[in-house]
């Protein structure tokens, strides 16, 4: 695929994306095929982009129900309308590190970083257009990437259009390394590689899963502490899809603890720790901190290191496994 986009557009903001459909999509509806390659938008703005023209198949309007042949180039030349704008509001923000260019955040679990569905306000995004009214003139109010609402941890906002440019060249070429910390269930003998591509479920939109026709996603893992049914992980992305980690590791039969939407099917099998068992059961979100962020500052072109401590919640965890363990 190719164009950028990541997180929720600004009134009028032009959105150019194409991507080639691949013989996995043969004999798909144009709107389903849609729906599985540009994963920012939901099938009923797609369809209304599909209808106007917006959304073309090999530069021609066709149908919503048009069947796909396979590898046709889809391509969306749209401009993404808001009902309403992104207010300011003062919510409270852990800053790392700010300068002229780029704002480190150490973000909450519960927060939401922009205004979608069913959260209209009281997000990141919001936020940040307190702490910096001037972020207001940049795409997404610099937002360059994204974390689930209940994964804590380190991210990077753009403080100017150069920064913005510069970030969004590192995050599309793979410069930028995130390294998280995880909890997941279960005994892992060794680190290792999950190389699965992910796309949105095909019976349920909310969640995304490992589909043949998703985008190629990478996760590296290795293991930091063993417990008796839990394993405590370090994981790095060699690309961004959507709770990616969170798929990966419920994928390879190891869901983070406390995922209710990737976790639930993941029974704990007998002989585990019955204190370890009630610990991961009773763990209010999924086990999951953004511990390191490694960038080109765009000013200098050094690179630079930022790391967001564990949240209290998860270092509780941590305690109880390890109080388990001895």
């Amino acid at each position: 695929m190719t164009g950028y986009r990541s997180g929720m557009p600004n009134k009028n903001e032009k959105i150019t994306q194409s991507a080639q459909v691949d013989s996995s999509h043969a004999g798909l509806r144009l709107d389903q095929a849609a729906a599985a390659l540009f994963l920012d938008f939901s099938r009923a703005r797609l369809q209304k982009w599909i209808r106007s023209g917006e959304l073309t198949v090999d530069g021609h309007k066709a149908r919503p129900t048009y069947r796909i042949e396979g590898f046709e180039v889809l391509r969306l030349d749209a401009v993404a309308e808001l009902s309403q704008s992104v207010a300011p509001q003062d919510i409270p923000l852990d800053i790392i590190h700010a300068d002229s260019d780029l704002i480190i955040i150490n973000k909450p679990a519960g927060l939401v970083v922009h205004p979608a569905a069913g959260n209209p306000d009281g997000t990141l995004q919001n936020a940040l257009l307190h702490y910096d009214q001037n972020l207001a003139a940049l795409p997404r109010s610099g937002i360059v990437h994204r974390l689930d609402k209940d994964t804590s941890g380190v991210m990077v906002v753009a403080r100017s259009l150069r920064a913005h440019t510069s970030l969004v060249n590192q995050l599309q070429s793979r410069e930028m390394s995130r390294i998280y910390r995880a909890v997941a269930k279960g005994d892992i003998v060794a680190g290792g590689t999950v190389d699965a591509p992910i796309g949105r479920h095909p019976r349920d939109r909310k969640r995304m899963a490992v589909v043949h026709s998703g985008k190629p996603a990478v996760s590296h893992y290795r293991v930091l502490k063993r417990y008796h049914g839990a394993t405590y992980l370090e994981v790095s992305l060699e690309s961004g899809r959507t709770h990616q980690i969170r798929v990966h590791m419920a994928h390879v039969g190891h869901p983070l603890a406390g995922d209710a939407v990737y976790g639930r099917s993941m029974k704990m099998r007998k002989g585990f720790s019955a204190s370890v068992i009630e610990a991961m059961r009773s763990f209010p979100r999924q086990a999951l901190h953004a511990r390191r962020l490694c960038l080109q500052h765009p000013a200098s072109s050094r690179k630079a290191e930022y790391e967001a401590p564990l949240p209290e919640d998860f270092i509780r965890l941590l305690s109880t496994l390890d109080a388990c363990a001895n």
